[in-house]
């Protein structure tokens, strides 16, 4: 099941300036009065570049031909002072615009991050880490480098080359005239490459997302890398993606670097023809050479900001591939919005209703059918049955990771899909089969649980769960950093983490998913008497692969195949000859080690 639309049709069809204008509507205004003081300077560096190669002709003709001493140092003066000029001018440019750029890359990388958040757990599940990294760090670039683009092209570059085509053109128009007609030729070479170069830079990014994810996937799983002697064939998958990545690159730096030979050639034709018919003019015409060194300086100088000009498209084909990725992920819109009017949910004992549920992950393939039981507030509910019956997944559901495709879920006898999301997971606390710490000491992963709780309460929570004894015995105590995903702590030390976290919430609601799976004998047994303790006045869902483990339930609900085969006590279900729940009991007992419930 999809759990994200696309508000528009895909970008790729979208051109550079369609690109442009929405990045310009986002950022603009935010960043004009730095943008005017950037583009200020980079008119400065334009009118320096310009009348340093109009004042060629003064050099030239009165400093060494008619040898006027007075107007040396005025000249020279000038010359000096425009370079000083143009150094300032650079300088202040330059940092306006990477503060500028920083800003939006910075305020991308938010917006992403906090757009990310909107999306149902549905969308991470297809989507994969390395890709959203690589879009959130490597992409959010695209955008930046498009306003700095288009800003330095046309305020640095096209200013710099127009002034100093009006030099030249004062200088000697009918040389001028012929440079600028034969530019046509490299501008179509030039959009032919940028054309080519769109699909090959999205297929780059698209490969180095996946080198990134092989990485990251081999790091994570490097102990059943080693367990299963797996280097060699991971080697060889992760070798052939390297390879198409590399010859991708190769291919961009190819076509980019095209545009070098045509400028070259272009640049060398036109400064080679002018210096040949300026040379036999002055030689055979006694035409005074200041006018043509200072049109000569023009054209040398023009070269610089033309050829930048010339590779402007490509660049910007490459930079806009990025913001059309960022772009492509902004506009994914959740499909589990909360209604117009959903209001606050009000919990007094906490009663959680199915009506009739069914739920696929796609059309095709069904996980729950018809599904109906009422976990009464205040008591326990257990999940059992056999892999794949569909427990964890009516554990999904209760706080809106996924929307049911038929039937209802109530709180309280309110419909779940009527109040916010925020508000009905605000009563629900959850500890997940797999627990998972986060980036931070060990105080401040039970903390994520209630962030105003107190250290006392983020202390007893921890007593609670049977984990105070083992943080104490850290280097740091409560305030030793877990390491990534807590790889420092064991699974079970996690888990108990995980369910101190649950604890200090002090939720009216508690979904347990296989919460004492990581557990060792002892520490579930531990575990289990402190939920035993913390149930009290909860209303808890429990799924369990230990029957024993829930022998003491209020109710128990036997899972098979997506439906609702038993209910009642363990007593009550224990004595039905022909039911599941007896066939499963009897073969716990009997230690036969067959797993009731895994994880779905």
């Amino acid at each position: 099941m999809n759990s994200t639309v696309r508000t528009k049709k895909p970008m790729d069809s979208e051109k550079v300036s369609g690109i442009l204008k929405r990045i310009i509507a986002e950022n603009g205004r935010a960043h004009l009065r730095n943008y005017i003081l950037a583009i200020s300077c980079l008119l400065v560096v334009a009118a320096t570049t310009a009348f340093t190669a109009w004042i060629m002709e003064s050099v030239i003709n009165e400093a060494f031909a008619n040898k006027r001493a007075d107007l040396v140092i005025i000249i020279c003066s000038s010359i000096f002072a425009a370079f000083v000029l143009r150094g300032f001018a650079t300088y202040g440019q330059s940092v306006l615009l990477s503060k500028i750029g920083n800003n939006i890359v910075a305020g991308y990388q938010k917006r992403i991050y906090s757009h990310l958040m909107t999306l149902s757990v549905g969308f991470f599940n297809e989507a994969r880490s390395a890709h959203l990294a690589a879009q959130i760090t490597q992409n959010v670039s695209g955008v930046r480098d498009v306003l700095n683009l288009t800003v330095t092209s046309i305020a640095r570059d096209l200013l710099t080359l127009i002034a100093l085509i009006g030099v030249m053109v004062s200088k000697d128009a009918l040389l001028s005239l012929v440079i600028l007609v034969v530019a046509p030729p490299l501008l179509i070479g030039l959009r032919y490459i940028s054309k080519r170069l769109r699909s090959a830079t999205r297929d780059a990014i698209v490969l180095n997302s996946r080198v990134l994810g092989a990485t990251q996937e081999t790091i994570q799983g490097m102990a059943i890398v080693k367990a299963f002697t797996m280097e060699k064939q991971l080697e060889e998958k992760v070798n052939e993606v390297i390879k198409s990545a590399e010859g991708r690159a190769n291919r961009i730096a190819r076509l980019t670097e095209r545009t070098a030979p045509l400028t070259e050639t272009f640049a060398g034709l036109a400064i080679s023809s002018v210096l040949a018919y300026a040379a036999f003019r002055s030689i055979y015409g006694g035409v005074a050479p200041g006018a043509f060194f200072s049109f000569v300086t023009a054209l040398l100088m023009a070269y610089d900001p033309a050829r930048r000009l010339a590779r402007l498209q490509v660049q910007m084909e490459q930079a806009t591939v990025n913001a059309r990725m960022i772009y492509e992920l902004l506009d994914l819109q959740p499909l589990q919005r909360d209604k117009p009017d959903a209001g606050e949910l009000k919990v007094a004992n906490a009663t959680i209703e199915l009506r009739n549920v069914s739920f696929g992950y796609n059309k095709e393939n069904s996980i729950l059918r018809n599904v109906s039981f009422v976990a009464e507030g205040g008591k326990t509910t257990a999940l059992v049955g056999p892999s794949g019956a569909g427990k964890s997944t009516i554990i999904s559901l209760i706080p809106r990771f996924y929307d049911p495709l038929e039937g209802e879920i109530l709180v309280d006898g309110q419909n779940i899909a009527d109040v916010k999301k925020a508000s009905l997971r605000h009563h629900i606390a959850y500890v997940s089969q797999q627990p998972y710490l986060f980036e931070g000491t060990i105080r401040d992963n039970i903390r994520y649980g209630r962030p105003d709780a107190s250290d006392a309460e983020i202390e007893d929570a921890a007593r609670q769960a049977y984990a105070h004894d083992f943080i104490m015995a850290q280097p740091m105590g409560y305030d030793t950093p877990v390491g990534e995903n807590g790889m420092s702590l064991s699974g079970g030390q996690r888990q108990r983490l995980s369910i101190a976290r649950a604890l200090v919430r002090n939720a009216a609601i508690l979904l347990l998913d296989e919460a004492t799976s990581a557990l060792d004998t002892e520490s579930e047994s531990y575990v289990q008497k402190a939920l035993e303790t913390t149930m009290n006045g909860r209303t808890v869902i429990v799924i369990a692969h230990r029957l024993s483990t829930v022998v003491r339930a209020d109710k128990i609900v036997v899972m098979h195949d997506g439906q609702v085969l038993e209910q009642g006590t363990h007593e009550e279900l224990a004595k039905q000859e022909n039911g599941l729940y007896a066939h499963l009991n009897n073969l716990q007992s009997t230690g036969s080690g067959l797993k009731s419930s895994a994880e779905e």
